[in-house]
C-alpha cells in the first residue's frame, strides 16, 4: 500500500486590529451615556415651572363654616328686666243708691261697652220720693206766686201811702223766700230723678267684666261694689330695675319681652314713666312701660320677661367676633375677594358680648365674605375656594353688652 500525503492549505494571511478603534469606542459609549443621564436627570422647563408653582401657591378649600357673609343690621345694647302686667285702666263699678237688685246682664268674661247696662234695681222707692219731691216743688211755686201778688199789692199800697215802707219790705221779703223754696225743692227733685236714673247700673268704661260682686235678689247700699271692668287695650308692665342703672332708662325707649303662654311670640312696648322713688326693702325702682294689646292677647297679672333697649345704632354690618384679627394693634378681618384672601382693617362699633357680634362702622360692607375660622395655613395672599355658600350673619336679638 502506498501511501500519499496530501498537499497542506495555503497559508491564511494574519490580519492585525488597529490599536486606535477601542478608545474610540469607550468615549463615545461613555458620551451616550452621559448625555441619556442628564436628559433624564433633568425635568422639563413647563412641568418644572408647574410644579414649583403649586408648590409656593396651594389652594386651600373652605368649609361653609369656615366663611360667613356679612349682613347689615341694627345692633342694640339691652338691659334686662321682668315684671308684671295690669291694665292700664280698670275700675270697680258701685252702686250710688240703695236698693234690692232685680236683675244683673252680665257675667265675668264677658266684654260690654261704656254705658251698657250692666244690673237694675227696684225702682218703688225712687219713684215715690221722686213723686214726693215733685209736690214739694209744685207747692213751694205756688207760695212763690202768691209771695208775688202780695208784694204787687204792698207796692201799690205804698205808693198810695195807705201802708209804711216796713210793712212793703215785709212782703217784698217773703218773695225771695219763696224764690229760695222754689229752688231748694227743685234740687231735691234733681236729686230724686238722678237716684232713680241710679237705679240702672251702667259701665263706665268699655272692657271686660273681671268680677261680678252681685246676683239678683242682693239687697245693695251705696258705694257696696257691683262690678269690676279692666280695658285691656292698652296694659302696664310694670318692671323693678336696680337703682344703680336708671340713669341708663330714659322715657320712650323700646322694650320687647315675652310671656307665658306664647313661646313663639314677643311684644313690644315703651317706657312711659319712671318712679322717682325706691321700691320699700329694696334697692329698685319701678318702670312703667306701655303696652298696646290691640288684640287682647296679653292678661292683666301676667308675668313678662324681656330687655329694654338702652342704645341702638344705626343699620350697619355686623361682624362675628371669630372673624376679628389683630395686626399691629388694629382690627382687620380676612376677607374672600376673587378667589385670595384680603387683611382689612376695620372700625368697631357697638359689642354684643351674648350674641358675640359687633358693629362695623366703617371698612367692610353688606355682603362680604369673611373667613371666621381660626386657620394657620390661611394668610393674606392666599388662594382659597369655598366648599358652598357661607351664611348669612344673623342680626342678635339678645341682651348686648356697651363695649369696652
Amino acid at each position: 500500500m502506498k501511501l500519499e500525503t496530501l498537499p497542506s492549505a495555503p497559508a491564511q494571511p494574519i490580519l492585525k486590529k488597529p490599536r486606535w478603534r477601542a478608545p474610540a469606542l469607550g468615549v463615545a459609549i461613555v458620551a451616550v451615556g452621559a448625555g441619556a443621564w442628564f436628559a433624564l436627570a433633568a425635568p422639563k422647563p413647563a412641568a418644572a415651572d408647574a410644579k414649583a408653582a403649586a408648590k409656593a401657591e396651594p389652594v386651600y378649600e373652605l368649609a361653609r363654616a369656615d366663611v360667613a357673609a356679612v349682613a347689615a343690621g341694627a345692633l342694640s345694647i339691652n338691659m334686662p328686666l321682668s315684671g308684671s302686667l295690669a291694665p292700664l285702666t280698670q275700675a270697680t263699678v258701685k252702686s250710688k243708691v240703695s236698693g234690692q237688685v232685680l236683675e244683673t246682664t252680665v257675667q265675668e268674661g264677658m266684654t260690654v261697652a261704656a254705658g251698657q247696662v250692666l244690673a237694675r234695681l227696684d225702682q218703688a222707692d225712687h219713684k215715690a220720693r221722686l213723686a214726693q219731691q215733685q209736690a214739694a216743688l209744685d207747692e213751694a211755686t205756688a207760695r212763690l206766686s202768691m209771695a208775688t201778688k202780695n208784694n204787687a199789692n204792698s207796692g201799690a199800697l205804698l205808693a198810695q201811702k195807705y201802708i209804711s215802707q216796713n210793712a212793703y219790705d215785709t212782703t217784698d221779703n217773703s218773695v225771695a223766700l219763696a224764690r229760695a223754696s222754689v229752688r231748694a225743692a227743685q234740687a231735691q227733685l234733681d236729686l230724686a230723678r238722678i237716684a232713680l236714673n241710679d237705679t240702672v247700673i251702667r259701665a263706665p268704661l268699655a272692657g271686660v267684666v273681671s268680677k261680678r260682686h252681685v246676683q239678683a235678689g242682693d239687697k245693695l247700699s251705696p258705694d257696696m261694689a257691683a262690678f269690676s271692668i279692666v280695658n285691656l287695650q292698652q296694659l302696664t308692665l310694670e318692671a323693678q330695675v336696680p337703682a344703680s342703672d336708671i340713669p341708663r332708662v330714659k322715657i320712650g325707649q323700646e322694650v320687647r319681652f315675652r310671656v307665658d303662654g306664647y313661646p313663639a311670640r314677643s311684644f313690644l312696648g315703651k317706657v312711659a314713666r319712671i318712679n322717682p322713688t325706691t321700691e320699700t326693702g329694696s334697692r329698685a325702682m319701678l318702670v312703667y312701660i306701655s303696652v298696646d294689646n290691640a288684640d287682647s292677647a296679653l292678661r292683666g297679672g301676667m308675668f313678662a320677661k324681656g330687655s329694654i333697649t338702652t342704645q341702638k345704632s344705626a343699620v350697619r354690618p355686623l361682624l362675628p367676633f371669630a372673624a376679628l384679627r389683630k395686626d399691629q394693634q388694629k382690627d382687620v378681618v380676612y376677607v374672600v375677594e376673587s378667589g385670595k384672601v384680603v387683611a382689612r382693617p376695620v372700625t368697631l362699633g357697638l359689642r354684643n358680648e351674648d350674641d358675640g357680634m359687633v358693629e362695623v362702622t366703617e371698612g367692610l360692607e353688606p355682603g362680604a365674605r369673611v373667613i371666621t375660622a381660626k386657620l394657620d395655613a390661611v394668610k393674606p395672599g392666599s388662594q382659597v375656594k369655598l366648599s358652598e355658600p357661607p351664611a348669612t350673619v344673623a342680626a342678635p336679638s339678645a341682651t348686648a353688652a356697651p363695649k369696652g
